[in-house]
């Protein structure tokens, strides 16, 4: 269990939160990580069990069916998901399309999608990345050509989150390719309209609970009305998500950090060699002492930074430095930890072993690593 007893972002609202959190995760997601695991995709069932908690979207404005919480509450449940050790997309939805609904939505598109997504009725996905264009959005070249009242949109994605799942999808779209970056715009397509095909849920190392498709549109079709925000204004839209977007793949890296070396701890505490514990070797001691004070440090930072992002004042490059720090971070709690546990790391039956799986996407997605230090490098 997270010890959240030091923490400074959050009040007691939120943890009482916290336990509404983990009694419905214990219920609805412990006892089915494995069977997440195995079919590849986590169930509508458990979608629906944590809106009714009100566990999804739970920012969503109260005229939307909402609870008007903040993004706080929302940390709380990435914090939970993560430390569970579940790669399940509710945070995709929580922390990153429901703010495209809600702030560029029209009147209509809200209230068609945000009461469904808080109650998990209906599942979202974001459109992005393509076989040639992932950290550079720039390179989009699905395109959507306006034919009387309806887009017609051609391309491909890949590696979309939700992507089996989805009954709606934000549509990354060049509406005039001429004009690059400025030429891109959002576009909601639904689940099944023509020319909308989901390919393969996709073959992954890790995060197997999490549903990542392909998805093709050929000749398809959809109202003009579906175009979410200002035509020409998507990839501003995207830029105006990205502190929010990464500073929930921190949230996640940070516990999902916290989890890896308890594991670790709880091992080598456990496990004999040559007479006496593995955690008794200095070797042990030491590694998981640098651990620990990494990790204090980790949560120092990530409570400045969810408190700052409270007040409205995360810019871009501190949420692309947290995404940074706290996914490698996580990586090195991650791969430290299956060390400590010996043979045993490498079985898929010790917990470690998905932790360590899981977390090497995360600093890739949500803009790689790489490409944080490019955006950081630009405020220096």
């Amino acid at each position: 269990m997270l010890d959240t007893s030091k923490r400074f972002a959050y009040n007691d609202d939120h943890e009482a939160f916290r336990d509404t959190v983990r009694k419905v995760f214990a219920e609805h997601m412990v006892p089915y990580l494995d069977k997440h695991e195995e079919e590849g995709i986590v169930g509508r069932e458990a979608w629906k069990a944590l809106g009714e908690a009100g566990m999804l979207c739970p920012t969503v404005a109260e005229e939307n069916g909402g609870l008007g919480l903040d993004f706080g509450f929302n940390c709380v449940i990435a914090e939970e998901l993560s430390y569970m050790g579940s790669s399940a997309g509710f945070t995709l939805q929580n922390d990153i399309t429901v703010n495209y609904f809600e702030r560029l939505g029209t009147e209509e598109q809200k209230q068609k999608y945000l009461p469904g997504m808080v109650s998990g009725d209906i599942i979202t996905a974001i459109a992005m990345t393509e076989p040639g264009a992932g950290s550079d959005l720039q390179g989009v070249r699905t395109t959507a050509k306006l034919d009387g009242d309806e887009w017609v949109i051609n391309g491909s994605k890949t590696y979309i989150t939700n992507g089996q799942n989805a009954d709606c999808v934000i549509v990354v779209c060049k509406t005039d390719p001429s004009q690059g970056a400025k030429g891109t715009s959002l576009i909601l397509v639904d689940a099944g309209t023509p020319g909308f095909e989901r390919g393969r849920n996709l073959d992954k190392i890790g995060q197997h609970a999490a549903d990542t498709s392909e998805l093709f549109f050929n000749d398809c079709r959809v109202p003009k009305e579906n175009l979410l925000g200002g035509e020409g204004r998507g990839f501003i839209h995207l830029m105006e998500e990205l502190p929010q977007e990464r500073l929930s793949i921190a949230v996640g890296a940070q516990a999902g950090a916290q989890r890896a070396f308890d594991e670790a701890v709880n091992f080598t505490k456990d496990r004999k060699a040559f007479g006496k514990t593995v955690f008794e070797f200095q070797n042990t001691k030491f590694t998981l002492a640098d651990l620990a004070a990494k990790l204090q440090v980790g949560w120092a930072h990530l409570d400045w930074a969810i408190q700052r992002h409270l007040k409205g004042e995360l810019t871009t490059d501190e949420a692309s430095a947290a995404k940074l720090w706290h996914t490698d971070l996580q990586w090195e709690c991650c791969d430290a930890a299956l060390q400590l546990h010996g043979g045993a790391g490498y079985m898929n039956e010790y917990p470690i072993a998905r932790l360590w799986r899981d977390a090497r996407v995360q600093r890739i997605y949500g803009g790689t690593n790489e490409i944080m230090k490019e955006v950081v490098s630009r405020s220096i």
